[in-house]
């Protein structure tokens, strides 16, 4: 099974990670950038670049960018906890990420992150729409209160999203973080091992 582009499953299991000077921690942290790259960044980074030109109100792929940031969030609080999966744990990870990350903590009390996971993560999900009144804009600061509606700037939330994960990028390299490097790799092993 190919885990990032052009990287099996198997180089994954490979790698001594046991060693925490090794050198295969390296590969493995450059896996994962290239998992997250490939999944995650290109395509939302394609989607702004093709409406940079065009007029705010003719933006038209907030929803889908947001979408795939929700998914994003989900799936590096999982690699940050070292959680299999997130069943039964979507809340706690988008308030935890929302209210502790470095890009975004500012900006979100646990009120606000409870609020954006329900009416932007579960309303995208479960029916397919942002719930509540809550918007989506390409403009202005990355979350706003206009009228009691929490309204979110899909392009500066996505610059947020890829600063705090190449901030996790660089905590992962400082072999001091043992604990972060263990659910990084308890998850990895995780996506790797179910495969076989």
């Amino acid at each position: 099974m190919e885990i990032a582009p052009g990287i099996q499953h198997n180089e994954w299991l490979r790698l001594n990670l046991n060693d925490l000077s090794s050198p295969d921690w390296n590969r493995a942290i450059e896996i994962l950038n290239m998992r997250i790259e490939n999944r995650y960044f290109e395509p939302v980074d394609l989607l702004i670049e093709k409406e940079k030109n065009k007029l705010s109100k003719e933006k038209k792929y907030g929803f889908t960018i947001l979408s795939i940031d929700c998914l994003l969030i989900e799936t590096l609080q999982s690699f940050i906890e070292g959680w299999k999966t997130t069943k039964n744990k979507s809340e706690k990870a988008f308030k935890k990420f929302l209210t502790t990350s470095p890009s975004f903590k500012k900006y979100f009390s646990q009120d606000m992150a409870m609020r954006f996971y329900k009416n932007y993560r579960c309303g995208i999900l479960h029916q397919a729409e942002i719930q509540s009144d809550s918007l989506v804009c390409s403009i202005g600061p990355l979350v706003q209160n206009i009228n009691n509606k929490m309204v979110i700037n899909r392009t500066e939330f996505h610059k947020k999203l890829k600063d705090d994960f190449y901030h996790y990028l660089e905590q992962l390299k400082d072999e001091r973080n043992t604990n972060l490097r263990d659910n990084f790799q308890k998850k990895m092993n995780h996506i790797c091992r179910k495969r076989d």
